[in-house]
């Protein structure tokens, strides 16, 4: 059985989009979600810890992961950086962001597994 994934959403503030996407995907059976901000005042800002325990890292726009290769470049070893190019224009939970961010999503979900709610 494959071991569980960590996607690591992040956006700038911690607010709209990356808390959306961890929402949205934590039904996913294999995957375990976590979100944070590249901003120091954001709801959560993204530290140290969360980069080590994440597998794989979800920016919303290319500037996040000039911010994190920055800021975290001792720390992010072989981690990879995907750039989702969803911009700052959505609420949280907008039926527009998650149908964008299950787009973008599609190609890093595992093939064949609905959401647990869908179970």
């Amino acid at each position: 059985m494959e071991s569980e994934r960590h996607y690591l959403f992040i956006c700038s503030q911690n607010r709209l989009r990356s808390p959306t996407a961890e929402q949205i995907f934590a039904d996913y059976p294999g995957i375990e979600t976590l979100s944070a901000g590249t901003n120091h005042d954001a709801e959560t800002p993204i530290d140290h810890e969360m980069l080590h325990w994440a597998d794989t890292i979800f920016v919303m726009e290319k500037t996040h992961r000039n911010k994190i290769q920055k800021r975290f470049r001792a720390v992010l070893g072989g981690t990879r950086i995907v750039c989702l190019d969803i911009p700052d224009d959505y609420e949280y939970m907008d039926p527009d962001l998650i149908a964008l961010l299950k787009a973008r999503m599609a190609r890093f979900l595992p093939i064949g597994i609905a959401p647990a709610e869908q179970l």
